[in-house]
């Protein structure tokens, strides 16, 4: 690939909370597709979910990456969804020349999975922006996650939309269950985690995000395995400068699942 030229994109985390979310309407969703009308339209996205956590980094390079149904116990019509966008082979192939000299391994099995699936169908319900994936490395630490997003900051330039899919607080062995009607108010330690998180987003305290894991017991309960968290960390290398971020949304769900959505760049609130 040729980088071309073009206005900055910004970068996005997306809480993503439920594969459900892909079937709603309500707050984070509506969201999710104002985020897709207010924004340029991109030449291709590269997706960070949470749900490809890997040994060693791989990219997909298919020009038809299959939907990934990687969850069980739901509806069969978040089953039966698709979500056909083309892949971008060329765009794989950019992605390995910004990482290198690390290996890039260019996949051909992989495809996208609800983490990236869920959120893009209801951004761009069409399916006509090309999407790629970028493995999560399990293997290496925080500092090697986020130097990976500066060096891929790049692609914001070429008219490539970057995003991570997570969420800041996951811990489903503690969701609440009942039905009381208090299902989403947020344990103490999840809002506190979520709340520190927020603010160092907001005053690009990035050293700190990256150091999460010294947090004490609020980051033990918030983030017991780190999947859903680092790719916010990808996001946060993306920024430039002194770039503003805001945040789109945020909320908890059943407790101890953070919605927080977080935007890297200059964007439009106005469809």
């Amino acid at each position: 690939m040729t980088p071309q030229t073009s206005p900055r994109m910004p970068a996005i985390f997306f809480g993503h909370g439920s594969p459900m979310n892909a079937l709603e309407d309500n707050a984070y969703t509506r969201t999710w597709e104002q985020l897709g009308k207010s924004i340029p339209k991109p030449r291709a996205i590269l997706a960070v979910s949470a749900h490809w956590y890997t040994s060693g980094t791989a990219v997909t390079a298919m020009t038809a990456p299959r939907t990934i149904h990687d969850f069980g116990g739901f509806p069969q019509a978040l089953f039966d969804l698709r979500y056909p966008a083309p892949g971008d082979p060329a765009l794989a192939a950019r992605v390995g020349q910004l990482l290198a000299p690390l290996p890039v391994r260019l996949d051909q099995e992989w495809g996208l999975d609800h983490g990236t699936w869920s959120v893009l169908v209801k951004m761009y319900p069409e399916a006509d922006v090309p999407v790629i994936q970028l493995s999560i490395d399990a293997t290496q630490p925080n500092t090697f996650h986020y130097a990976l997003g500066q060096r891929l900051a790049a692609l914001r330039e070429e008219g490539i939309l970057v995003i991570g899919s997570g969420d800041v607080v996951h811990n489903l062995r503690t969701m609440k269950w009942s039905n009381n009607g208090d299902n989403n108010a947020a344990y103490d330690w999840a809002a506190r985690f979520n709340d520190a998180v927020r603010d160092c987003l907001l005053r690009g305290d990035t050293a700190r995000l990256i150091d999460y894991t010294q947090w004490g017991q609020d980051a033990v309960l918030s983030v017991p395995t780190p999947e859903h968290f680092l790719p916010l960390l990808y996001i946060a290398g993306t920024r430039q400068d002194d770039e503003p971020i805001s945040i789109a949304v945020d909320g908890m769900e059943m407790g101890s699942i953070s919605m927080l959505t977080a935007v890297v760049g200059e964007f439009s609130t106005t469809a």
